[in-house]
């Protein structure tokens, strides 16, 4: 457990975070109307949609400021020019290359690709089984080497898509075959699962793990997806390829 004189100069850091992020809140709620006219009536600025995210943001900003000062009134000057100074020595290359940082690098590409990449790109049901072979690949073997060797792969393939769509070519390929980007996903999923297993093989402890994963990553998704999509009727955020063969069975198209 942190000392409280750690914790303390950690607050700084987390109370500097945390005032950014509600000065950024803020600058989004000023780009929305404050007034504005509607069927010819003008609608007056505390009714404005602004109000509400003008006040978060405030608040978060105010609270990450009365946190450092909470913080600095603690610990001083002094010992922030100390973490100044720690920051920048060779010891901050040490944790950064830790194992324990690089599953924290891990956690924080998998949600971000998902969310920001590839949910709104690439169907959901091939998105969330990828999501999850990869996620429970990572970390049930509890082997930081192998899982360095899958961020790395998933990382070089998903820089790839990144490319991939800033170019547009995700519409060049859609145009020219059906589904095209799924299926292109659907390679990747096929071929880091090999990937995985070609390095996990000569363990019989990790092929057991392996096919559990797989188990639950294709499982769960099928399970749940389909509850939303076709009883709750729910739209899913990008549907594709496995929808469009969903829907063939679920409404009987073939028949």
């Amino acid at each position: 457990m942190l000392e409280k004189e750690k914790l303390r100069k950690a607050d700084v850091f987390s109370g500097a975070v945390i005032s950014l992020f509600g000065l950024w809140i803020v600058s989004q709620a000023f780009k929305m109307p404050m007034k504005d006219s509607w069927g010819g009536v003008m609608n007056v600025w505390y009714v404005s949609p602004a109000l509400l995210p003008l006040f978060i943001g405030i608040m978060i900003t105010l609270l990450g400021i009365l946190l450092c000062r909470i913080a600095l009134k603690a610990i001083g000057f002094k010992e922030l020019k100390n973490s100044f100074q720690w920051l920048l020595s060779r010891h901050l290359v040490g944790v950064l290359t830790s194992d324990a940082t690089f599953r924290f690098y891990a956690v924080a590409v998998l949600f971000l690709t998902l969310v920001f990449l590839n949910l709104p790109r690439i169907d959901f049901f091939l998105d969330a089984v990828l999501f999850l072979v990869a996620f429970i690949t990572m970390f049930y073997f509890f082997d930081d080497a192998l899982l360095k060797r899958f961020l790395s792969l998933y990382l070089a393939v998903e820089l790839g898509f990144i490319l991939y769509f800033s170019l547009g070519l995700d519409s060049s390929l859609n145009a020219l075959l059906p589904y095209g980007t799924d299926l292109l996903a659907l390679g990747f999923l096929v071929a880091y699962c090999l990937y995985v297993w070609r390095c996990i093989r000569h363990d019989p402890a990790w092929r057991k793990k392996y096919r559990l994963a797989l188990i639950v990553a294709i499982v769960a998704p099928f399970m749940i997806g389909p509850i939303f999509k076709y009883f709750l009727l729910v739209p899913m955020p990008k549907e594709g390829l496995v929808v469009a063969v969903l829907d063939y069975i679920w409404y009987l198209e073939f028949l």
